[in-house]
């Protein structure tokens, strides 16, 4: 094996996953002119090209492809590995990196961490917030969050929460001004904050149930978000009827600043997973995150 060659390979692995080479250079913590050689001793030694660059865009040529396919895979075993024996030398340790829905931060990462803090100062845990669906191996990632129906069967997946409804909820003064809907249809008439869908762009229909039956309904109005959690802020400045996940906003229905309409229209999700190739399971700093969720999650 060409030794030369092997300290530049993360390298070209991140500028294959990042798609950029100053993305690249700031992940790695490298000057992009640093970067830039590693790359092309890597390809001078191939003797091919790696990357399609243009002044916008940077895209694996075949070549390229081949090497990520081989080599991305053994990297991350053997830094599992080397993982698995520093373990074993004094705990877990390293950098582990999260793709993390907006909604799962209070819900699971904040309890979550204030614990991995205090246990294990030597695992960093690096959460990337990200509502749309994601190929957490090919961005690099050790694991994701997700509903599970967004899982893809490959997967490992351990449960966090157990299952919640999806509610609709505004402010009393909004009610107050608008009247509050008695049925499904009455929806039409109101001013509903929708959620825009990142890889589709669509606006999401809200899933919701009518007598026992699934429909999924348009809704209109004068605000619309990509960040669920904001929507529960829309609907506490009295802006319209917001639709998100009951654990989110049960404090603000308790203290009687949000109120929920339509009670027996929402519909129960099965709850909120991670999820992980297989292969992943051995890494020490995995295991502990799951270790601690199972604890500090359990009781809520």
């Amino acid at each position: 094996m060409d030794r030369d060659l092997l300290p530049h390979l993360p390298v070209v692995l991140a500028v294959a996953r990042r798609r950029s080479f100053a993305a690249a250079a700031a992940e790695l913590g490298m000057g992009a002119s640093a970067v830039s050689h590693a790359v092309r001793l890597v390809e001078e030694r191939i003797g091919q090209p790696l990357f399609a660059r243009t002044t916008r865009s940077v895209a694996l040529t075949e070549a390229g492809q081949a090497l990520v396919a081989t080599a991305g895979p053994a990297l991350q075993e053997i830094g599992e590995q080397l993982e698995v024996l520093r373990s074993a030398a004094g705990g877990a340790s390293g950098l582990l990196r999260l793709n993390v829905p907006r909604v799962a931060l209070p819900m699971v990462i904040t309890p979550v961490l204030a614990v991995m803090r205090r246990r294990f100062p030597e695992v960093t845990v690096e959460v990337f917030s990200d509502d749309a669906l994601t190929d957490i191996v090919g961005e690099g990632f050790d694991a994701g969050i997700r509903l599970v129906e967004m899982i893809a069967e490959d997967m490992v997946a351990v449960r966090l929460t157990p299952p919640f409804r999806a509610v609709i909820v505004a402010s009393p003064a909004y009610l107050a001004e608008a009247g509050k809907p008695e049925s499904i249809a009455d929806l039409a008439r109101h001013n509903c904050i929708g959620f825009r869908l990142l890889r589709s762009r669509g606006l999401y229909r809200w899933d919701l149930q009518d007598e026992g039956k699934a429909v999924a309904v348009e809704t209109a109005g004068t605000a619309h978000v990509t960040d669920p959690l904001y929507a529960r802020d829309l609907a506490l400045a009295g802006i319209g009827l917001a639709y998100i996940f009951e654990p989110l906003v049960a404090a603000d229905i308790a203290a009687g600043t949000l109120a929920q309409v339509l009670p027996h229209s929402a519909i129960e999700e099965p709850g909120l997973f991670l999820y992980y190739p297989r292969r992943a399971a051995m890494a020490p700093k995995l295991r502990v995150f799951i270790d601690t969720c199972r604890e500090v999650l359990k009781p809520r």
